[in-house]
């Protein structure tokens, strides 16, 4: 197991506990790796060193706790400049990563479908190709393990010239996953679909498979244990069939470059009709995590789209927890492991989408049948009768479906 230093920093801007949250949230992060923390420090600081990040002192003081204790990697809680990472490794003697840089290898190992890898491999490329220049991201590759892996560790052989090229080659062929992405939405626009977002590590993928009652979501208790989003349909309390997406989680200081690589994935949330805001109020920093996931949202351009806020987790709290909480309007409290509250969530997003509908009475000839399986897609049939010339029915239904039905009004 790789043993690694952590290093966080504290600007006037930030407080103490926001600094030790996002240090103990990178510790997850090189656990979900497979690293051991050894050590972990956390330097305040009024401005930033533009050659080291931290104080020179304090990085002599990480030199001699590397060498005494045999640690071959230190992890920066900031995304360090090509330079600083280049200085940092010149004098500690060791490998250097910063959180993008372990966020990217988190990503290495979870891309599994096509589309998947192509995003990594974009990122990770995005990220290394300032770096490739000076002896960091080689020295790195030497020492293995955390850090170097994923698709674009096979780049580092070529020139820079070669990886603009692959990057170029990378965005064509993730705007043909998008194209093909948006082929299938429109094969299913008559269907709503509702997008759960979230903080990383909230239940998202857990509430999936508790809504489709068929466990086929991936759900690992580990920070982006989902990349590539999964689509489910589910019938509502009402009989309105919606499908419901689960969608990368969002983090604390994500670099723009991800979100960017991550577009193709996340037009999937700028599609749907409604987002499923889910939380996890049993994390002492869940208010913050609120703010992140809606930032996200904000630099998406989606932070408008109609949003539901559901804290989940509740078999994790305990009746003084809700006080502590300061929750005194009426919410959405579900556990998405257990399935408390999720037929009252159901309702309330049944809610929604109805509210959308217009009733309408048509009658369908027996030889136009085929448009009524169309029709229950996206209805809700309140009484259905089968006359002599045709098929009656009573629903309800979205303006598009019932633009497509003029001819059948009675």
């Amino acid at each position: 197991m790789e043993s690694t230093v952590l290093i966080g920093l504290q600007d006037p801007r930030t407080k103490r506990e926001e600094a030790v949250e996002s240090l103990n949230e990178l510790a997850l992060l090189v656990k979900t790796v497979g690293g051991k923390v050894v050590h972990t420090f956390i330097q305040k600081r009024n401005r930033i060193e533009s050659a080291y990040l931290i104080g020179k002192g304090k990085v002599e003081e990480i030199t001699h706790l590397v060498q005494t204790n045999g640690i071959t990697t230190v992890i920066f809680d900031e995304e360090l400049s090509p330079a600083q990472q280049r200085n940092l490794e010149d004098l500690i003697g060791t490998k250097i990563l910063d959180r993008t840089r372990l966020i990217l290898d988190i990503f290495a190992q979870r891309a599994k479908t096509k589309e998947g890898i192509l995003q990594v491999e974009l990122a990770q490329l995005t990220y290394l190709l300032p770096r490739l220049t000076g002896r960091g991201i080689m020295f790195s590759q030497q020492l293995g393990g955390i850090g170097t892996r994923g698709p674009g560790e096979r780049e580092l052989e070529y020139d820079r010239r070669h990886i603009r090229q692959r990057i170029l080659h990378l965005e064509k062929e993730i705007e043909k996953v998008s194209k093909q992405r948006e082929i299938q939405r429109e094969k299913r626009k008559e269907i709503p679909v509702v997008a759960i977002v979230g903080y990383t590590n909230v239940g998202k993928s857990t509430l999936l498979n508790t809504l489709t009652k068929k466990y086929t979501a991936y759900v690992d208790d580990k920070l982006f244990a989902t990349l590539d989003p999964t689509t489910r349909r589910v019938n509502l309390p009402g009989g309105l069939k919606v499908l419901f997406t689960d969608t990368v989680g969002f983090i604390y200081k994500l670099p723009h470059h991800l979100v960017t690589a991550f577009r193709a994935t996340l037009e999937e949330t700028k599609e749907a009709d409604l987002l499923i805001h889910l939380i996890d109020p049993t994390h002492r920093q869940w208010k913050q995590q609120i703010n992140v996931v809606n930032n996200v949202l904000k630099e998406l351009g989606i932070s408008s789209k109609p949003q539901i806020m559901v804290y989940n987790k509740i078999d994790l709290l305990k009746t003084n927890d809700y006080l502590r909480l300061g929750w005194r309007d009426k919410i959405i409290l579900i556990s998405a492991l257990t399935g408390e509250g999720v037929e009252e969530l159901l309702k309330e997003i049944n809610k929604f989408f109805e509210k959308k509908l217009i009733s309408l009475e048509v009658s369908i000839p027996y030889n136009k049948s085929k448009i009524i399986s169309q029709i229950r897609l996206n209805s809700v049939i309140l009484k259905e009768k089968y006359e002599d010339l045709a098929i009656y029915l009573k629903l309800k239904t979205s303006w598009s479906t019932a633009n497509k039905l003029q001819e059948f009004i009675r």
